[in-house]
């Protein structure tokens, strides 16, 4: 045991103490900060800038229905010939929206034509369509002998209320928040097993190419020196996430002390403006969902999501170790690591297609029972309520499989580290597993 706790100690001082991990550790949080600020920079940089349209409508009948707005500017330029404002379009507008002359306003429906040298964008294309669905729908009821306007007036807008068979009402897009908050516990685990992961094996393979694992391994026990292994990479990723939370706190703190920014609604209302805001729609409506938000098994998930992150870790960094110890070079180890990564790729679609439609459902239930793929749809499905005998069952399975991986990967673990200058393949890993 005191050699396994010295590897650890080892594993864990030779990570914090390496130049990269100590840069990437404070300079995360602000490119972070940097990159949310570019993009929202970047959004905003052609917000006055509209997109020159050119309209050449033969008929006359659409073009007064154009409107300049923000996104689009048009020009009519109708009273050109059709190849003159072509060519002219071509030179000075973004594109021509060419509306040929027909007989019947009716058969214009699928005659409209926008000209470019780019793609037009999805929102221009559904704009111009709506605009033109009015009017051949307006020319339409004025055959039929109908009165538009009453007809608008008639249209009902109906809201579904929504409530439990206790009477409690519920909230529409709580899903969407259940999903998003399970989401994100979900991604966490996933992002720190894959990047964690391939530290543990990065440091197997340097070992075994300097040749040091033959030293090591003439000391402790292959068993123990993965174990190390996995445990110290595993407390320098933890440490460095309290870093990046205490770093992130001290930036929220420097922008609301130095910046003047408020980091909560109510941060600059008098408590006036707060009594008359608290009987406003909006306000009540935060309450609520601020209410339904700590009526979640808030400390269930957070318990579920320490084990979770500890199972799920140890099951794949285990399987890294064993990789590691099977190659000689990083670039040997690619044919391995995708069977690996998979599942984690396919708990994050189970989670986002299938839990949030059917959080109870055959699919959602069995994958979050599944070990390789519970650690994410399980922290999806707990925010709307799990079974605890799923959870326990869940739990005991992915520590078993855990516990077996373990196994499993220490003998190719024991025997690949010895291994050198031959490309093992999956039958070769299958027969170290009989030695």
């Amino acid at each position: 045991m005191n050699k396994l706790f010295l590897i650890i100690k080892r594993e864990f001082i030779a990570k914090v103490r390496n130049k990269s991990f100590i840069v990437m550790t404070f300079l995360s949080p602000l490119l972070f900060v940097g990159i949310a600020a570019l993009v929202g920079f970047l959004s905003t940089m052609n917000k006055d800038k509209a997109t020159e349209i050119a309209i050449h409508d033969e008929g006359g009948f659409i073009k007064t229905n154009f409107k300049n707005n923000k996104d689009f500017h048009y020009s009519d330029i109708s009273t050109m010939p059709f190849g003159i404002a072509k060519d002219s379009a071509a030179r000075n507008y973004e594109g021509l929206l060419y509306i040929p002359k027909v007989d019947s306003l009716q058969l214009i429906k699928d005659k409209v034509e926008y000209i470019s040298e780019n793609s037009a964008s999805i929102n221009f294309i559904g704009h111009v369509e709506k605009i033109v669905d009015s009017v051949l729908t307006s020319n339409q009821l004025r055959i039929l002998g109908l009165d538009e306007k009453k007809i608008e007036e008639a249209k009902v807008d109906s809201t579904l209320k929504l409530s439990k068979f206790s009477g409690e009402e519920s909230l529409k897009g709580l899903n969407e928040i259940k999903i998003a908050i399970g989401g994100l516990m979900g991604y966490l685990i996933m992002m720190f097993i894959i990047i964690y992961g391939n530290f543990v094996m990065r440091s197997v393979i340097e070992e075994k190419t300097n040749r040091i694992i033959e030293i090591i391994i003439s000391s402790v026990k292959p068993f123990q020196l993965m174990m190390g292994k996995i445990i110290g990479n595993s407390l320098a990723g933890i440490l460095q996430f309290l870093i990046w939370i205490i770093v992130g706190l001290l930036l929220a703190f420097v922008a609301q002390t130095f910046f003047g920014l408020q980091l909560n609604s109510s941060a600059s209302l008098s408590p006036e403006m707060m009594a008359a805001a608290g009987q406003s729609e909006g306000m009540l409506k935060f309450q609520s969902y601020w209410t339904e938000l700590m009526n979640l098994p808030l400390t269930l998930m957070l318990v579920s999501f320490i084990l979770y992150f500890i199972g799920g870790y140890f099951l794949y960094s285990s399987l890294y170790a064993a990789i590691g110890a099977a190659v000689d070079s990083e670039t040997d180890s690619q044919q391995f690591l995708l069977p690996i990564i998979m599942p984690l790729i396919l708990g994050v679609y189970i989670g986002f297609f299938t839990v949030i439609n059917d959080p109870h459902g055959t699919v959602a239930t069995v994958f979050s029972i599944i070990p390789f793929t519970s650690p994410i749809v399980m922290l999806m499905r707990i925010p709307f309520g799990v079974p605890w005998w799923q959870l326990v069952l869940s739990l005991v399975i992915l520590f078993g499989t855990f516990t077996f991986v373990v196994w499993f990967a220490a003998k190719i673990y024991r025997v690949g580290i010895l291994m050198y200058g031959k490309k093992p393949t999956w039958k070769e890993l299958f027969k170290w597993l009989k030695y």
